[in-house]
């Protein structure tokens, strides 16, 4: 990721491409992540290409051995023009709703940068989030949402096109684009 800014908002390491394709790699593999890419619609629907319509990431992390139903969650819009469009809304309700029915998470983790204050708004107004560390050493506020009949409802409500279409043989390129 070259873009500075976003590196900083995310927490992100600066990776060459072929540092990118194999942590690509590891995840594919990994049993305690999840992650999703985010595509634009609107992109997709006039190039039909996705890595093109390609806008961000959402990813989980279970990485809590006391808790095997708490995910870390961390979400990121990489392109500055579509953010503040509800991309990054959107995507956190699909994915919320896919980790508690087909991953059985009921507590979610959130860690912030400070400085972070859009990203912060969206989990403490939009989805309750709490917090529940702040540290300075680190510049990161932590925040959780447990998994209730409220919460549950509110994903339901905010997403009810969601469906999932699984596939009988699922095709893995490794070819790099």
């Amino acid at each position: 990721m070259e873009n500075e800014e976003v590196r900083e908002l995310t927490a992100s390491l600066p990776l060459t491409i072929e540092e990118e394709y194999e942590m690509q790699q590891t995840w594919l593999n990994d049993q305690d992540k999840c992650t999703f890419i985010i595509l634009s619609n609107e992109r997709f629907d006039q190039t039909h290409n996705e890595i093109e319509s390609m806008i961000g990431d959402v990813n989980l992390f279970l990485n809590d051995s006391d808790d095997i139903h708490c995910g870390e969650i961390e979400i990121m819009i990489a392109d500055e023009t579509a953010r503040q469009k509800g991309y990054g809304m959107e995507t956190l309700y699909t994915f919320l709703r896919y980790a508690t029915e087909m991953l059985n998470i009921t507590r979610f983790i959130v860690k912030i940068g400070l400085k972070n204050l859009p990203s912060i708004a969206l989990f403490t107004k939009k989805l309750q989030f709490q917090t529940i560390q702040t540290s300075e050493v680190f510049q990161e506020v932590t925040m959780e949402r447990h998994v209730n009949e409220e919460f549950i409802q509110l994903l339901h409500t905010k997403t009810p096109n969601y469906r999932i279409d699984l596939y009988d043989k699922l095709t893995i390129t490794t070819e790099k684009v």
